[in-house]
């Protein structure tokens, strides 16, 4: 038997198997009525191989292998099953390989996943395959350039509505019956799907379950669409599926006009399913999301912002990814960029949402900036060796900083020259697989340029460079000389030419007014800004005015005091977007203090921003708090927080979007117990805040709130999981237990994470963060040495989701000091043979904690 590196695949094995196989069509019968635990599954795939005699494997992670037929011989499982893969040897020209299998159902958000909902006992699955969970269901050639056609047969309840790729046949009748967790005996039926086009296996899918679906249809070049958007039944009074088709019109319509290629698949289902690890999933013409989506009391405009993008950016998906996929997983950002840029791009011209680039501006790019700091970081085009090191780039990296920089090159090429270019790509490479050189070919030829450099520059190199602004002034307070001093860490020293503005700010009766704007190409260590040379000094000097390029940026001294000392002075939304940003940056990076930025970030929330600006800086705040901030003035700015938060909320309008951020962020702010008190009475009833809904999700928040104090606990919260026994009562239930501050609940919440593999993957999201954020660190102090100590078994036992989800969430973080720093760093160093996935999530953990500590001590040494 040839050797198998267990469930990891490398690029240099994809690439043999690419060169060897051309895969025709699969067709795939899978049975989901045996029991709760597994279900059966057979794979019949016909391919052709360029060299007769070769040997290859399949790959399939399940309960077992009952039976493999090649080419009518039949042979031994246990001979060429290690678990993982199936070898198949003396391969011919033309060769149909038959696989009878036993799969296991999933609660990890990975595979089949199996939910059963507490609020009726109904059962649910769904499929997540990226980014190599197709052969947790059926046995496939487990990467993205093998594309084939998938013809899919499912045996199911025959009251079930069943959905994949295809448009839903009419179910047959079927012997057998399907028992439910009922204890009922329900009758099943067969549903037959039509092929597939071609496609990668890891967008094909299955949605099964009695799902709540609303139809309706869309207008496109190929006609009327079907439409469908989906959800559990006990969700059904939530779900807003006019507001999501609206949406979808509005980006069918945008697409099919800017990529001038028709929508390539039969129909578009949109279904919310529960227990989801990531936001959406783009499966051709059945995308899954996760429930958060579905509205189950009031939300912020921000929340439902975030939707549409997510709706947008999947949409985006069926032609790039979908219709056009990367051969490897190096050009992920052929997928993922892309679609966040066209996300953008179809919000901000044809939604609703016209200020969408702020949002995008305040929360993604800090998202993607802070990626790009961390050891971790990598390029665009990353390289990616095998399955284990492409699970952790799905980040700011690939999403956010990918889009930041097509938005540089559409201003590079133009507008016009760069749409030319998407859509000679679709053409040329529809149902095919692409490398980033693909890319780049068409764009060249449609813009005239040479790409390559520009390519080294911003898509092949890693890290992201700082611009600071050196003023000299004249003796009449004129600008003398302006200099953008562009500098880049020494680990990835890459200095970047890229377009952006400066504009020039004066305090007017309290507003800051832009008096003068320059744009200028900015190249090499020094760019002098030439055409700013005898305007008098501006109040503000605003670098990378319009957030039109992708930097770190530093407000110069007399900027700085200026915004500080009047934080509701700017009234253009993306301007205090770059400012904010700015001032964030400059606090991570120990070059504003800690508390000057909590101070600024409250003074601001007075005055009315963008619902995402608020919910950006009120998390960049609490987390300052947290980690920022000198210890010894810890307790006074939690103080301050809570103080001024509450007087916020109660001063905001009745039932603003504002209002309903703010009592959000004081329930987990509050420790007073005048405060706690009137958490208390807002959640009982015996104090009201005129507008404020207390709504089943707020009466969570509350609740919790509540329980992080000490103030509730058990007895509250059965009380609240009897008003709202669903599966999300479940997981705000669970997370609440895990904030009482005691070392009892600690260790309960701790013993769950680690030991108890029943546990669905969302509930152990919610026990994990309600772990790890004590309003007092200390408590976590008892579980340092624990959490290093069971990493490895952790990373060996479960899956990379559920292993990612534990390290990431319940590393001890907010401890925030040295001993807990020299910790990381001895485990670094004892183990350099750990998992990719384990020693990324703690060296980023390394290099915040070194952070932190760089803010504390400018934090202490600031006032």
């Amino acid at each position: 038997m040839i050797s198998m590196p267990g469930t990891n695949l490398t690029h240099a094995e994809a690439n043999a198997r690419s060169l060897l196989l051309d895969v025709v069509n699969y067709d795939i019968h899978v049975d989901v009525t045996q029991s709760a635990e597994v279900f059966s599954t057979q794979s019949t795939i016909a391919f052709r191989c360029s060299q007769p005699g070769a040997t290859t494997f399949l790959d399939f992670i399940g309960q077992s292998v009952e039976s493999v037929l090649l080419n009518g011989e039949s042979l031994s499982p246990a001979a060429v099953y290690d678990g993982s893969r199936i070898e198949l040897p003396q391969l011919g020209v033309d060769n149909v390989v038959e696989v009878r299998a036993t799969g296991r159902f999933m609660n990890t958000g990975e595979g089949l996943h199996r939910f059963v909902d507490p609020a009726d006992q109904e059962v649910y699955l769904y499929t997540q395959f990226e980014v190599a969970d197709a052969r947790r269901m059926f046995a496939v050639f487990e990467q993205p350039d093998l594309k084939a056609t998938f013809a899919f047969t499912v045996t199911a309840p025959a009251r079930w509505e069943v959905l994949s790729n295809q448009p839903t046949p009419k179910p047959e009748p079927a012997e057998g019956s399907y028992l439910n967790p009922a204890g009922e005996t329900e009758p099943v039926a067969v549903w037959r799907f039509e092929p597939t086009p071609r496609l990668s296996s890891y967008v094909t899918a299955l949605v099964a379950g009695p799902y709540h679906l609303v139809r309706s249809t869309a207008q496109t070049r190929n006609g009327e669409l079907p439409l469908a958007v989906g959800c559990r039944k006990s969700l059904a009074q939530y779900l807003d599926a006019d507001n999501i088709f609206d949406v979808t019109r509005r980006g069918f319509a945008y697409y099919e006009d800017m990529f001038d290629y028709p929508y390539p698949f039969a129909k578009y289902d949109q279904i919310l399913v529960p227990e989801f690890n990531a936001g959406a999933m783009e499966n051709a013409g059945c995308v899954t999301f996760a429930e958060a989506y579905v509205f189950r009391g009031a939300v912020t405009e921000a929340i439902v912002e975030a939707r549409a993008q997510t709706i947008l950016h999947e949409m985006a998906h069926m032609w790039f990814g979908d219709l056009v996929t990367m051969r490897w997983w190096d050009d992920l950002w052929l997928n993922e960029s892309f679609a966040e840029w066209s996300a953008t791009t179809c919000a901000a011209e044809a939604t609703q949402w016209s200020a969408v680039w702020t949002s995008f501006a305040v929360a993604d790019k800090a998202w993607a900036y802070n990626q790009d700091q961390l050891a971790s970081t990598h390029p665009i085009v990353a390289e990616i060796p095998d399955l284990e090191a492409v699970e952790s780039n799905f980040d700011g990296i690939t999403y956010a900083k990918g889009a930041s920089v097509l938005k540089q090159l559409v201003a590079y090429v133009g507008r016009d020259n760069f749409v030319a270019g998407l859509r000679n790509y679709f053409r040329k490479h529809a149902f095919g697989n692409t490398r980033l050189d693909d890319l780049l070919t068409e764009l060249e030829a449609t813009s005239g340029r040479d790409l390559r450099a520009w390519s080294a520059l911003w898509l092949q190199t890693a890290g992201v460079n700082t611009l600071t602004p050196i003023v000299t002034l004249d003796a009449e307070g004129r600008y003398q000389e302006v200099v953008l001093e562009q500098t880049a860490p020494p680990e990835h020293p890459t200095l970047r030419p890229q377009a952006i503005a400066v504009g020039l700010f004066d305090l007017i009766d309290g507003t800051l007014h832009q008096r003068f704007q320059v744009r200028l190409d900015v190249d090499g260590p020094r760019s002098v800004v030439t055409d700013l040379v005898g305007q008098p000094q501006a109040d503000l000097l605003l670098v990378n005015d319009e957030d039109l390029g992708y930097t770190k940026t530093r407000l110069d001294e007399r900027s700085l005091k200026t915004v500080v000392a009047n934080p509701l002075s700017l009234k253009d939304s993306l301007a205090q977007a770059v400012v904010l940003g700015a001032c964030w940056d400059m606090t991570r990076d120990a070059a504003m203090s800690g508390r000057d930025f909590v101070t600024m970030v409250l003074a601001s929330i007075t005055d009315p921003m963008s619902s995402m600006m608020l919910r950006t800086v009120l998390r960049q705040m609490t987390h300052t708090a947290r980690f920022f901030v000198a210890p010894d003035h810890r307790a006074q700015v939690d103080a301050q927080i809570a103080r001024d938060l509450r007087a916020a909320a109660q001063q905001a309008p009745p039932g603003s979007d504002a209002q309903l951020q703010l009592v959000s962020a004081f329930a987990a702010a509050a420790t007073d117990p005048d405060d706690v008190s009137w958490l208390r009475a807002l959640l009982d009833g015996t104090a009201q805040l005129p507008g404020l809904a207390v709504d089943t999700e707020m009466r969570w928040t509350l609740l919790t709130g509540l329980c992080s104090t000490g103030a509730a606990g058990e007895e509250q919260i059965v009380a609240e999981l009897d008003r709202d026994p669903s599966s999300t009562g479940h997981e705000r239930a669970a997370r609440a237990r895990a904030s009482i501050p005691t070392s009892e609940a600690k260790r309960a919440a701790w013993d769950t994470l680690i030991n108890d593999s029943s546990v669905p993957n969302q509930t152990i999201n919610a026990i994990a963060l309600g772990f790890s954020t004590p309003h007092d660190p200390q408590l976590l102090r008892p579980f340092v040495e624990p959490y290093f100590d069971e990493l490895e078994n952790i990373w060996k036992a479960r899956t990379f989701a559920i292993a990612q989800a534990i390290t990431s969430l319940s590393f001890p973080a907010s401890l925030a000091d040295q001993e807990l720093l020299d910790a990381t760093n001895a485990w670094l160093s004892a183990h350099p043979q750990a998992s990719a996935g384990a020693r990324r999530a703690v060296a980023d953990h390394r290099d915040g904690l070194e952070r932190a500590l760089t803010a504390q001590r400018y934090d202490a040494s600031a006032h």
